[in-house]
Formats: structure tokens, sequence, C-alpha cells
């Protein structure tokens, strides 16, 4: 508890501090620091502003528990003992608040997301399984008043997708479906089965916090750029001219395609940014691999090799496995409905981060 106190105690501190900054004249002459000191004054105020209602409970607490010593009186001891109640049950809200407002936030979560979408195991199942996942989180953006952008899709012929890159635009985007990263997994039967046996097939997803340049400089040397003619149902030309793009990052390898665009030159614009994006997401994958102790006790590594979640289509539930919660609505969950599922992992992520606080 000592040690929450003194977290307390610096963030009271560091407020004042910052106060006292931006009151001086000079304080936007350099807007840079003025907007970091904004953005900061931000974040702490509501702890602070929590820390200074909790000192002030504690003193009523103190108050009423020393005028109940002294008070003869019963009905007034009966009245200060409620009083007492009620501000002790106030006081471990405040403090179950201060906990929470103290986990460390992540810098990526009002970011824009990269969303990556690969048919596994399971051939045409898969992406039609695929194709279903994307509409699900179309319809979970739009429910939410965020914006999508289809990046790139490489189709199998049959309305499933191999592959897909979109990007869900919108403040708070990747706090929402960071942890969709991983494994789905589907159980059926699929159309195609005259036999009536229930398949079992796989998509993996992969969310990435769109990266700036100023999050992750690109040597755009270090890149190589092939374009070729686009496949698929482009339409108005645009698989009739080599406007697809294919961009190589030599030190690694990867790969990134982008034909969705008539124009090569938006395309262009489309592969760097989602391998800006990759690049960044192997970055904060390598930085959580050094904190492997911190992160076996999170609810799930988000590495797109994990098995989260199963939709079972016969008996309509969809099982979450990181968090062992089962629901029976599997119909608006892939009609985009993910608020149950959302709010369950960001709850179970809270209570493990409290833990290590």
């Amino acid at each position: 508890m000592q040690e929450i106190f003194e977290k307390l105690e610096g963030v009271r501190q560091r407020l004042e501090e910052i106060l006292r900054t931006l009151n001086e004249p000079s304080a936007a002459s350099d807007p840079q620091k003025f907007r970091q000191l904004m953005k900061e004054q931000a974040e702490l105020t509501p702890i602070a502003e929590t820390y200074g209602e909790y000192t002030d409970v504690q003193k009523a607490i103190a108050e009423n528990s020393g005028m109940l010593k002294d008070e003869k009186d019963p009905e007034m001891r009966e009245l200060l003992k409620e009083e007492l109640r009620e501000e002790k049950t106030r006081e471990e809200d405040l403090m179950r608040r201060l906990r929470i407002l103290l986990i460390p936030k992540d810098p990526n979560d009002q970011k824009n997301v990269i969303v990556e979408l690969r048919a596994g195991a399971g051939g045409d199942e898969a992406a039609l399984f695929a194709c279903e996942l994307y509409r699900m989180y179309v319809r979970y953006a739009e429910a939410h008043h965020f914006s999508t952008e289809l990046l790139n899709v490489n189709e199998n012929g049959l309305g499933g997708f191999k592959e897909a890159t979109f990007m869900i635009k919108g403040e708070g985007a990747y706090s929402k479906l960071k942890y969709e990263s991983g494994v789905h997994r589907v159980q059926r039967v699929p159309e195609t089965e005259s036999g009536g046996r229930i398949h079992t097939s796989t998509a993996t997803v992969a969310i990435m916090p769109e990266a700036e340049e100023i999050d992750f400089h690109l040597d755009l040397s270090e890149c190589r750029f092939d374009v070729f003619r686009a496949s698929g149902n482009g339409g108005q030309c645009v698989n009739t001219t080599d406007s697809a793009v294919r961009l190589t990052h030599i030190p690694t390898g990867i790969v990134v395609s982008c034909q969705d665009e008539k124009s090569q030159l938006k395309n262009k614009e489309k592969a760097l940014k989602v391998l800006r994006s990759r690049l960044y997401q192997r970055e904060l994958d390598r930085r959580h691999e050094e904190e492997a102790e911190k992160r076996r006790n999170q609810i799930g590594s988000g590495d797109r090799s994990e098995k989260i979640r199963t939709y079972n289509f016969p008996q309509g539930r969809v099982t979450d496995h990181r968090i062992r919660m089962t629901t029976h609505r599997i119909n608006e969950i892939m009609n985009g409905d993910l608020d149950e599922l959302i709010d369950a992992l960001t709850a179970a992520d809270q209570a493990a981060k409290l833990t290590d606080l």
C-alpha cells in the first residue's frame, strides 16, 4: 500500500509542476513540448482528483471515528456509525478506482489499427470463415462509429478470403481490438458437406497499431518495390495495368502486396503503411519478449499462433479460451456485437495488471 501512496503523491506533485510550467508566459513558445504537457496533464488530472477525494474521505473517517469515541447519545452514535459505514464503502471504491487509474497506459491505445486476416487450416471453408470475420469486424467498427478501409484482399473465387488487410480508424480502436490477435477456430457443417459432418477450420488474425513515421522510421533504401498486374474482380482498369505493388523489406524478408487501388502510387502508399505497422509490431513483440515474466501473467500474448477463440455453430456458442468464457450468442457476435467479449477481456487484463501493481 505504501508504494501506491508514494506513486499517488508523485502524480500529485508532477501535476502541480506541469500546471506551474503551463502558466508561465513562455509555455507556448515550444508547441511540441506544450502539447506533450497538455496531454500529460489530461492523463494525470483524473488520478489526482480521485486521490483528492480519497484523502477527503479518509479525513472524514478519522473525524467521525474520534467523535464516535466521545459521543454518549445512542441516537447520535447510530448516526455516526451509519456515516462511517458509508464513508468506508466509499473509501474502498475510491481505492479500487485509483488502482485501475495507476495501471500503466498502453501508448498505442488511442491509435488506429491495421488488421490482417489469413485463412488457416480448412481450405475453402477457412477462406469463407476469414471473410465472415472481416464482416464481423467491419460491423463492430460501424457500431462504434469507426471507419474502415480495405487495403488488400486475395479472394479464393468462392466468396472467401485467402487473406485480407484492412484498417479500422477511430480514437481508441486499438484499445478495443488489441485482444483479437490469434487463431480463431470455427466448427460447423460446410454447405458443400453432403454427409452432414462437422468440420473444423481456422483463420488467423493479427492486430497492429498504425505506425506513424514518429513511431518507426522506415529506411526506404532497405525496401524493394515490384509492380505487377492486379488480379481478381478489380474493374475500372484496376486489373488491366501494372498498378499492383509488391514491397519487400530486405533485412527482414517481410513482403507486403497491395492491389486494391487503380493507382500504383496509392497502392505503394498503402503498402508502406502496412509494412511500417508490421515492423513496429515486430519491435513491440521484441520488447514484450524482454518482459516475458510480466507477459505470462496477462490474458494472452497476442501471438497469431495462439488459439484464442472457438465459434461452434451447431451449438450456437462462442468460447474465448484465454478467460474461459462461453456465450451462446454466436449470431449476434458474427454480426459485430463483440462488446461482451471485449469488455470481459479488458477486465481480465486489468485484474492481472492490478495483481502486478
